[in-house]
């Protein structure tokens, strides 16, 4: 489990390049990285430069960075954000993402994502529910979509730890921008660079 002091320490790393595989059919190809089809898209869908973020609902830096990774891309205006759900945090996170994730089948990703984003860091069932209420939709109501499309949901998220490890994160956020990774927080100045150096 990431820990505060190691999330700290992790900002300003250096990038690398990832070692993408070729594969579409491997969840680890650029292709899927980028582009999986069953993962939320917001920002530009045909923007020139993709950011993928990999983030939990309960790590206090991914909800301290979410309204800046949120206006960057809206400012610049070529920006895909890709939003991968990586629950490192425990069983609350993954009950979060689920229902998240089902907001999607139901229109409400967006309103439900921003919901979750301002919840407490640490959840319970009854902070996810408010989230849920302020984006007019019922747990029960989740529920019942979390259920019906469950192969859909585990299945993207099998995908996302199966990539978060393949680049050796080793905690929430995270990010991949164009061909390069970065394991751990960037701040609104290393994002705008990366976008920049990807765009170059």
């Amino acid at each position: 489990m990431l820990t505060r002091r190691k999330l700290v320490a992790m900002a300003g790393l250096a990038t690398f390049a990832p070692s993408f595989v070729a594969a579409k059919s491997d969840p680890t190809s650029r292709e899927m990285v980028l582009n999986d089809p069953d993962a939320p898209v917001l920002g530009n869908p045909k923007g020139d430069v993709t950011v993928v973020e990999y983030f939990d609902y309960q790590c206090p830096y991914c909800k301290t960075s979410y309204e800046m990774v949120r206006d960057v891309v809206e400012q610049d205006g070529k920006v895909r954000l890709v939003l991968k759900d990586w629950p490192v945090f425990g069983g609350a996170s993954v009950m979060a993402a689920q229902a998240v994730l089902a907001s999607a089948k139901l229109g409400k990703y967006d309103k439900t994502l921003d919901a979750m984003f301002h919840t407490p860091n640490k959840l319970q069932q009854d902070d996810v529910e408010k989230a849920l209420a302020k984006a007019g939709l019922t747990f029960e109501g989740v529920g019942k979509a979390v259920v019906q499309h469950q192969a859909w949901i585990s299945g993207l998220l099998d995908r996302n730890w199966v990539q978060a490890a393949a680049f050796k994160f080793i905690g929430t956020p995270s990010f991949v921008v164009g061909s390069t990774s970065f394991a751990g927080v960037l701040d609104r100045k290393g994002l705008k660079d990366a976008i920049a150096k990807a765009r170059g």
